[in-house]
């Protein structure tokens, strides 16, 4: 069973286990800090995952990832980022797929969104079909758009409408 649920501290270590597998971070933002530390998981758990509708993914009461919502400010407040990450010994078995529809149709029932968008690095070929199968449209390509450790990524741009 996949549920969403705030985060816990009991969390702390399953965040800094996969936050510092190379795998997992390869297309994330690089915002997250690397080495992730107890110190970075802390302040996740008590304040960074209080700003939008953010979310730890859990299956069967094992903790799998984070996904969240991110709505922007002033003429883009309709409008929200999505954002995600999974453990890799949870990929490949339709868990994110399934947290997607679920945070998305919270999103959409209880806030004010009406578009919800994610910004997917060239080459992340699991986080653009997660997106398109659940409903999200190709929506732009910015070209060399993303700049991490020395390479240049163009940057997917998907959304889905209300």
């Amino acid at each position: 069973m996949i549920t969403l649920r705030d985060f816990q501290p009991h969390d702390a270590p399953h965040i800094i286990k996969t936050l510092n597998d190379e795998q997992v971070t390869r297309f994330l933002s690089s915002k997250i800090p690397f080495p992730y530390t107890q110190a970075d998981a802390d302040w996740w758990i008590n304040q960074g995952s209080k700003n939008g509708i953010i979310k730890a993914i859990v299956v069967n009461e094992q903790f799998a990832g984070c996904i969240g919502i991110t709505p922007g400010e002033f003429e883009y407040s309709r409008s929200g980022e999505i954002g995600y990450w999974l453990n890799s010994h949870f990929w490949g078995q339709g868990i994110m797929t399934h947290a997607i529809t679920k945070i998305c149709n919270e999103a959409f029932k209880n806030s004010n969104l009406n578009r919800i968008f994610g910004a997917v690095f060239a080459g992340n070929s699991g986080s653009i079909k997660a997106l398109t199968k659940c409903g999200f449209e190709a929506e732009a390509v910015l070209k060399q758009a993303i700049y991490k450790n020395g390479v240049f990524y163009d940057s997917h741009i998907f959304s889905k409408l209300k």
